[in-house]
C-alpha cells in the first residue's frame, strides 16, 4: 500500500534505554491492560446474561465496552512485548494494521457515543415514545451503523497516509503508529492530502459534537422541569456517566491533535497518547458502573456466583 516500499519496518518510540526502567514500564502496562480487561470484560458479561440489563442503555454501553478492548489491544500488546525483548520494530504491514484498527475502533467509539446521547435524550425528553423510537431493532440498526461507517472512514485515512512518499526515515516519536507522527516522516508538501481528509473529520466530528450538546442542552431542561428532588437526581444520574465519558474522550482527542505545536514536545507527546489511548478503556467501565445501582447488582451477583462455584 506505501509509495515507500523500500520501508519495511518502523521503528516505535522505546520507554527507556535501561533493562530495570523497560521491564517497570512493562508491569505497568501489563496492570493496566488486564485491568482494561477484566472491567470491560466483567460488564460485557453482567450485560449478556442478566436479563434486567437487555435495556437499550446497557445494549450500548456492551458495545462500548467491545470497543474499548478491541482498541487497547489494537496498540499496547504490540507496545509491551517490544518492551519486554527489548525491540523497537513494527513491519510495515503491521503499522498499516494497527493505523486502520486503531482510527476504526476510536471513529466506532464517538458514534456509539452520540447515538448514547440520542438514547438518553429520548429516555428523558420523550420517555411516553422511548420504547418506540429505541426499540430492539433500532438499537441493533444504530450501533451496526455506528461500526460500519468507521470502516470506509479508517480505510480513507490509512490509505491516504501510507500512500504518501516518506522520506524522513522511519522512525516514529510514539508507543504505537500514530497518523500525525507518519505525517512527519512525510516528502515536504505531500501531506496535504491527508490533512483535507482531517479537516472533513474534524467538520463531521465537530457535527456529532453539536448533536450531543444540543442532546444535554434539551435533557438538563427537561430534568429541571422534574417537581421531585429524587425524579431529579434520577435522571441526573442516568446521564452523567455518559456525559463524563464523553468528556474524557473529546478533551484528551482535542488536546492530543489541536494543541498549538509550540507545545509538542516527545515526552508530552507520549503522556497525551496514554491519556486518550490506554486510559479510557480503563475508566469508562468505573465511571459506568460506580453510580450505576442495576449495573453494580448485576456484577455483585456474577462475583459472588463465581467464588461459590470455585469454593
Amino acid at each position: 500500500m506505501s509509495n515507500s516500499s523500500s520501508i519495511k519496518e518502523f521503528q516505535l518510540l522505546a520507554f527507556a534505554d535501561t533493562r530495570e526502567l523497560q521491564l517497570l514500564y512493562f508491569s505497568l502496562f501489563l496492570g493496566i491492560y488486564l485491568a482494561a480487561l477484566l472491567a470491560n470484560g466483567l460488564i460485557i458479561t453482567a450485560v449478556a446474561c442478566d436479563h434486567r440489563l437487555h435495556t437499550p442503555m446497557y445494549f450500548f454501553l456492551l458495545n462500548l465496552s467491545l470497543l474499548d478492548l478491541a482498541s487497547i489491544s489494537t496498540t499496547v500488546p504490540k507496545s509491551m512485548a517490544n518492551t519486554l525483548w527489548n525491540a523497537r520494530a513494527i513491519s510495515s504491514w503491521g503499522c498499516i494494521a494497527q493505523v486502520f484498527l486503531y482510527v476504526f475502533f476510536m471513529a466506532a467509539e464517538y458514534s456509539l457515543l452520540t447515538v448514547m446521547a440520542y438514547d438518553r435524550f429520548v429516555a428523558i425528553c420523550r420517555p411516553l415514545h422511548y420504547g418506540t423510537l429505541l426499540n430492539s431493532r433500532a438499537c441493533v440498526k444504530m450501533a451496526a451503523a455506528a461500526w460500519a461507517t468507521s470502516f470506509p472512514y479508517a480505510l480513507l485515512h490509512t490509505v491516504n497516509t501510507f500512500f504518501i512518499p516518506l522520506c524522513q526515515g522511519n522512525v516514529l516519536e510514539q508507543f504505537f503508529c500514530e497518523i500525525p507522527q507518519i505525517l512527519k516522516l512525510s516528502c515536504s508538501g505531500f501531506y496535504l492530502r491527508e490533512a483535507g481528509v482531517i479537516v472533513v473529520s474534524l467538520c463531521v466530528a465537530f457535527g456529532c459534537f453539536i448533536f450531543i450538546v444540543v442532546s444535554y442542552v434539551q435533557i438538563f431542561r427537561a430534568v429541571l422541569r422534574i417537581p421531585s428532588e429524587q425524579g431529579r437526581h434520577k435522571a441526573f444520574s442516568m446521564c452523567l456517566p455518559h456525559l463524563a465519558v464523553v468528556s474524557l474522550f473529546v478533551s484528551t482527542l482535542v488536546f492530543a491533535y489541536l494543541k498549538p505545536p509550540s507545545m509538542s514536545t516527545p515526552a508530552l507527546d507520549l503522556v497525551v497518547a496514554v491519556l486518550y489511548s490506554v486510559l479510557p478503556p480503563v475508566v469508562n467501565p468505573l465511571i459506568y458502573s460506580m453510580r450505576n445501582k442495576e449495573l453494580k447488582d448485576a456484577l455483585n451477583k456474577m462475583i459472588q456466583l463465581i467464588i461459590f462455584q470455585q469454593k
